[in-house]
């Protein structure tokens, strides 16, 4: 919803100031130059990305519109979740979470918590995360390390579609120039209309460049940002799984386990200590 408020606002001020000025909105809508600059953009974006990383482009693109899934209330619920797996493991040891790690969608666990089971990627991590240490295959002090490599990795990959959106973004002043001199181009051989028709083209050259300009700085470039804010959000969500899974295999107990994760998170979403404390321990009396 912001992304749209943003949006509006900047065609209101370019819009609005231009009409301020005595000028004429129609004026500005030359078919011609946005088929350059539109064509030869998606035509970067292409030739730029990977099946996947277009993908991926496409789907950072819907959920800068939308919204990221990871609010301050999926982070608690994480919280939450990771206590009571952390509980049952102490309490009957780290067999007992065969069962949910197994078949999440069938766990007394994980059901409790929809808004993460819901999430394919965020179930897949917490699965492969606890599943070695069921298995006795890894070392607890080994965890982390294995955990962190598996994270980079998720976020260079994440990291090449902001990268392509940049791409766009910096090369449309430059694309705007091309649909420009085109549009020069078309006037040199419109000279001979008389300065009425040339004016006109002129005007549809100088668009180009003006398009360009505002695609960039207006519109491309500021959601490559809120796609960078948005991963960012993402992987914090991954990052308290890392450190609370991998404290909890080192020794640390339930509650201190969240904890860690807890003070990782940024202040706009991080629950108080207390306010964490109180709800551990209410779900450990409906236990």
């Amino acid at each position: 919803m912001l992304l749209f408020i943003g949006y509006v606002i900047v065609l209101g001020s370019i819009l609005g100031g231009f009409m301020i000025a005595g000028g004429n909105p129609i004026l500005l809508m030359h078919v011609s130059e946005f088929v350059v600059i539109g064509g030869v953009s998606i035509g970067v974006l292409i030739i730029a990305s990977p099946k996947d990383v277009l993908n991926n482009v496409i789907r950072d693109i819907k959920e800068g519109f939308s919204g990221v899934s990871e609010t301050k209330e999926a982070f608690i619920d994480l919280l939450k979740l990771l206590y009571e797996m952390f509980m049952l493991s102490r309490r009957n040891g780290l067999i007992a979470l065969d069962e949910h790690v197994g078949s999440p969608k069938d766990s007394a666990i994980f059901t409790r918590y929809p808004t993460f089971l819901k999430e394919k990627e965020h179930v897949d991590f917490l699965v492969n995360a606890l599943r070695p240490l069921i298995d006795g295959k890894i070392k607890p002090e080994q965890l982390h390390g294995v955990l962190e490599e598996q994270l980079d990795a998720m976020e260079e990959e994440a990291g090449a579609g902001i990268g392509v959106m940049n791409l766009v973004g910096d090369s449309l002043p430059g694309i705007g120039i091309v649909a420009a001199v085109l549009g020069i181009i078309n006037t040199m051989s419109a000279i001979a209309e008389g300065p009425e028709k040339v004016g006109e083209k002129v005007a549809a050259a100088l668009t180009g460049t003006f398009l360009g300009v505002l695609g960039a700085y207006g519109f491309v470039n500021p959601l490559a940002s809120r796609v960078k804010f948005n991963h960012r959000m993402k992987f914090m969500y991954y990052k308290v799984m890392l450190v609370s899974i991998s404290g909890f295999a080192k020794g640390l107990a339930p509650l201190m386990a969240v904890e860690v994760a807890r003070r990782s998170l940024d202040k706009a979403i991080q629950p108080e200590a207390s306010e964490l404390e109180e709800m551990m321990k209410s779900l450990g009396k409906k236990q």
